[in-house]
């Protein structure tokens, strides 16, 4: 029988305020001066939530994600090649049982990078590989500022309302205040160490600022009335089972590749997720006012994986040697 409690420490309130956050954009959607209010003050937590990246990112977690080459090469084929392979096979489900925008949507989930927190949560939960978990989240996260903008301009191009402007406004909101955290690293790691609890605030109310700007502008430009509720259980079933798939095949390449349990772990958790807290600012800036069609997916996508991976990581940890 699963484990209640263990369910419920992934399912924290946040998954609420999430909900809660949609649903406010929804009654009270904000627009005009309040609007651009919050689209700046979205931007700029964007910019703070890199910056904070490339501060946690140590010298020696980034070393230790390059001599690992094995496992990491085997998550970012899952999360960069296997994930838009299955993207792209969904096109057939349009238009009978997916819309185009809901697709559009589809795709760019398959194409953000894997998570870093809950990646490493799941992981110490089963009693994994926690410093690989640390190394491959933080090393996809990296390829995935730059390879996840090319990919969607390959792959979604016009639909997305993807430009150069799109690629440089990218490079602007998210790549430099990265860079800008390493540079500084050597100053603020130690502050970044001691208010790690603290900080994690950032990350969060800034997802909630971004999903709230997000919707705002969705529902001031009338897409939900485009969006039925039968199309959104039909995308639910569609990523229900593409994560099922993804669980699927990550555990049997990590075996068929001879991993051993520990590393494993780390290859079906970290290959099988995508990271809402790097999708949304990337779909802000690629798909602009039809930015909330394209993230519902990617919200649906992460709060099933967190139920999912939460059951797996307990009942691996139930199974794991003393």
């Amino acid at each position: 029988m699963p484990d209640v409690r263990g369910l419920t420490r992934f399912l924290d309130p946040y998954v609420l305020l999430l909900l809660g956050t949609v649903g406010l954009a929804a009654l009270l959607p904000a627009s005009g001066a309040v609007g651009d209010a919050v689209d700046g003050t979205a931007t700029g937590f964007i910019a703070l939530l890199f910056f904070l990246y490339g501060a946690r990112l140590s010298t020696r977690e980034a070393m230790d994600g390059l001599r690992h080459w094995r496992l990491h090469l085997t998550i970012l084929a899952s999360t960069f090649v296997l994930f838009p392979l299955f993207g792209l096979a969904a096109r057939g489900l349009v238009p009978w049982l997916i819309t185009d925008d809901l697709y559009d949507g589809l795709l760019f989930l398959c194409l953000v990078p894997s998570t870093v927190q809950s990646s490493i949560a799941f992981t110490s939960l089963a009693r994994g590989n926690i410093a690989g978990a640390i190394a491959a989240g933080s090393f996809s996260s990296l390829v995935g500022i730059v390879l996840t903008p090319l990919l969607a301009a390959a792959l979604i191009g016009g639909d997305a309302g993807f430009s150069a402007g799109s690629l440089l406004g990218i490079g602007g909101q998210l790549l430099l205040p990265f860079l800008l955290g390493q540079l500084l690293r050597r100053w603020m790691g130690d502050f970044v160490r001691r208010n790690r609890a603290v900080l994690s605030l950032v990350d969060r109310g800034a997802i909630l600022i971004v999903v709230y700007a997000a919707f705002s502008e969705g529902v001031n430009a009338g897409i939900w009335e485009e969006v039925s509720w039968r199309r959104l259980v039909a995308l639910f079933g569609v990523e229900a089972v593409l994560l099922a798939a993804m669980l699927l095949l990550t555990g049997r390449a990590a075996r068929a590749l001879g991993f051993d349990r520990a590393d494993r772990i780390v290859v079906v958790f970290a290959g099988s997720k995508k990271s809402l807290a790097a999708g949304l600012p990337m779909a802000g800036v690629i798909f602009g006012g039809d930015a909330a069609l394209a993230v519902l997916p990617l919200m649906m996508f992460h709060q099933t994986q967190l139920i999912v991976c939460a059951y797996l990581a307990r009942r691996w940890s139930r199974s794991a040697p003393a």
